[in-house]
């Protein structure tokens, strides 16, 4: 990013990072590169290093150098999915026989991955709360590669302490690889406070508008940056530069609509805990919130993110999700529209009969960004 390396504003960052005006025709946003292979000047002589996109693509670069800006990390790499980037990172970081600590409440996606699929390669792993320092450290062995964490968790939103949990990998030699889906880089910076590897799926707040699919990692370590890329380049899972143009396109304006989200959602928290037919309310900006004070000390703010449990059970909670309007049944989350959904029959179905099963009554919103009145009267007559 010539000319702006002393820039540190987030916004900043957003909008310039990686995104340098085109050379050629001084076009202000970076060109979609949509190709396949490239010209050498003789054997080896590389224009720029690219030579075949899924090795690299000089949009996806844009996009990965933006990330990286973003999380203060040494190197980002763009995936096609969220899932993409957590399984080359585990396949990366980690061979057969080795453990990995994960929350008890992890993205059923995520819980999937590592039970269904890289158990059979030889991963074992452990669902520990990870809410709790000390239940993170008896459950390493020293077999322990990795401690994964979500904070705020899906869909319970459970807050985890990123430095403490940091001193504990670290001295039991693993890595901290923090999801940081649900707050987004503008909320929380976990390599600050000193986890190894951040996760996103792009999907969500970073490209904002439901329109794209992809997945992030971000990393503080060269090597490992180094590393990661090398399986990346070899298990081929990478993004179109389309993709990377519209996940670019939406970072630009992640800050003001994270600033709306967290507005909105903190609204809505405060109706859910006086309304009758809620019964508790999962939001990390309540002060009641078991994880609000750790919330308060690594965030920004408390993020779009609001699960509330019914009263009247897991019927109660199905019929709350099909009467809303604009909040829309779906899966997903951090896009621009307000939706709902039934994790334990939806997002979260991959975990039902697990340890990871969640409540049947509860409710998960990804709060959007329209005016908060119009929300607060559609799930006011929803739950009515």
């Amino acid at each position: 990013m010539d000319g702006f390396n002393d820039v540190t504003g987030f916004d900043t960052l957003a909008i310039h990072a990686g995104q340098d005006p085109d050379p050629t025709t001084g076009a202000v946003v970076p060109p979609i590169y949509q190709v396949s292979t490239y010209k050498q000047d003789g054997i080896g002589g590389l224009r720029g290093g690219y030579e075949y996109s899924r090795t690299a693509n000089p949009t996806r670069a844009a996009l990965e150098e933006c990330l990286a800006a973003l999380e203060g990390g040494v190197r980002g790499l763009a995936f096609a999915s969220g899932m993409a980037a957590e399984d080359t990172l585990l396949r990366a970081i980690c061979k057969p026989g080795d453990h990995v600590v994960i929350p008890d409440d992890a993205y059923g996606g995520t819980y999937r991955l590592i039970s269904k699929v890289l158990s059979r390669w030889g991963l074992e792993y452990d669902p520990v709360s990870v809410a709790s320092v000390e239940a993170v450290r008896a459950a390493i062995r020293p077999d322990t590669r990795v401690v994964w964490v979500e904070t705020p968790t899906n869909p319970l939103l459970g807050i985890a302490d990123i430095a403490a949990l940091a001193q504990v990998a670290h001295d039991a030699g693993a890595l901290l690889v923090v999801d940081n889906t649900f707050a987004s880089p503008y909320l929380q910076r976990p390599l600050a406070l000193g986890a190894d590897v951040v996760v996103h799926s792009t999907t969500k707040y970073l490209g904002g508008h439901s329109d794209v699919l992809g997945g992030a990692l971000v990393v503080s370590d060269v090597g490992l940056g180094g590393e990661l890329a090398f399986y990346q380049n070899s298990m081929g899972a990478v993004g179109g530069p389309f993709d990377a143009w519209l996940t670019l396109r939406g970072i630009k304006t992640l800050g003001v609509r994270m600033d709306r989200h967290c507005a909105n959602a903190a609204r809505i928290a405060e109706f859910l805990v006086r309304h009758p037919k809620v019964g508790s309310v999962r939001y990390p900006g309540l002060p009641d919130h078991p994880g609000h004070e750790v919330a308060a000390k690594q965030m920004k703010a408390f993020g779009g993110m609001v699960s509330f449990q019914l009263t009247g059970g897991e019927e109660e909670a199905v019929r709350v999700c099909e009467e809303t309007r604009l909040f829309i049944l779906g899966e997903s989350l951090g896009g621009v529209e307000s939706l709902i959904e039934h994790p334990a029959r939806m997002t979260h179905a991959s975990v039902t009969g697990s340890p990871l099963e969640v409540p049947a009554d509860l409710v998960r919103l990804s709060v959007g960004i329209e005016d908060a009145d119009d929300l607060l009267a559609d799930l006011e007559r929803a739950l009515g």
